[in-house]
């Protein structure tokens, strides 16, 4: 990959787009290509082919994806099923058809098995049932990474996925279908504002979850983009994880909540844990570099700067 290629980012707009897209400029990359979702809808196959067609990107990053948190993936599972397979089978088949030899395909935690052996190894896949609460958007990822596989063995392409853990930082979603980091981030800001005794969090509390800062994830993509060549998936992630009470405890520090933090055992925990083995991302050159007290400071620091969400 060149600084001068001309680089397609699916979903610049989005937590993990936007961080891509920020490295990539940070590295010297200028020849940026992207669309809203208004200019191009990803699940309208016709308009894809004929943006690829117009337009011929080098390298395609594919980090477009219907996402959320627990609650979104119990009520939305057809739809996180069906629109990110239609968003990832209509871009990869764009690409190959344009010719576009490099693309990164951007996937999840969520493919490994519900009681999966932790950490979790890349060859863990498959070899277990999905959680049940996430089961959709886990299917789709999984195919996702397939798909990068099977057209390099098929068409001799070069594309790549990486499989981070729950991502969070800048430019996340703070609505009631966000991601846990930034729907906690908003419940105890408003606890303050507010003055309320008690914060509810969804869960026992026990359940056990490894988190990467979001520009961290967007260093890894661009490592891998310019060094790593092999169809095998790599795992992305701090190797660090804690328990939901204890991000809990950490993200009332941060917002200055005194109230008290209650646990509400009649939602769903999810998996009981995930944490990712890293040691290959780790041999290939790549490390993280921001520890989770200083990611929660500079996402709180973000989510104050959206009055939409942020009361005052």
């Amino acid at each position: 990959m060149n600084k001068p290629s001309k680089i397609y980012i699916c979903g610049h707009r989005g937590m993990a787009g936007s961080a891509i897209m920020r490295k990539l400029q940070e590295k010297g990359y200028t020849n940026l290509v992207y669309r809203t979702h208004k200019e191009l809808d990803l699940t309208n196959q016709a308009d894809v082919f004929k943006f690829f067609e117009q337009e011929k990107p080098e390298v395609v990053i594919l980090a477009a994806a219907a996402v959320g948190g627990i609650k979104k993936n119990i009520d939305y599972p057809a739809d996180m099923l069906m629109t990110n397979m239609m968003i990832q089978s209509n871009v990869f088949e764009a690409a190959h058809r344009n010719k576009v030899n490099r693309l990164l395909f951007l996937g999840s935690s969520c493919i490994y098995p519900r009681l999966c052996p932790q950490p979790m190894k890349e060859e863990y896949l498959l070899t277990g049932p999905f959680e049940p609460t996430n089961e959709g958007y886990a299917l789709a990822k999984v195919a996702g990474l397939r798909l990068c596989e099977y057209y390099n063995r098929q068409y001799g392409t070069d594309y790549i996925s990486i499989m981070p853990c729950n991502l969070y930082g800048i430019n996340d979603h703070y609505n009631e279908n966000a991601h846990v980091m930034a729907s906690l981030l908003r419940r105890f800001h408003e606890a303050k504002i507010d003055n309320l005794p008690t914060v509810s969090v969804w869960g026992t509390g026990k359940q056990r979850r490894e988190f990467l800062f979001v520009d961290d994830m967007a260093d890894a993509a661009v490592y891998f983009l310019e060094n790593y060549h092999k169809s095998e998936f790599v795992n992305i992630g701090s190797g660090n994880d804690v328990s939901i009470a204890e991000l809990a405890g950490l993200i009332a520090k941060t917002v200055g909540y005194k109230g008290k933090i209650e646990f509400d055992t009649s939602k769903p925990d999810g998996m009981p844990r995930k944490l990712l083995d890293t040691s290959k991302a780790e041999s290939l050159g790549w490390k993280y570099k921001t520890e989770l007290e200083d990611g929660i400071r500079l996402t709180y620091e973000d989510f104050l700067k959206h009055p939409e969400f942020a009361k005052r």
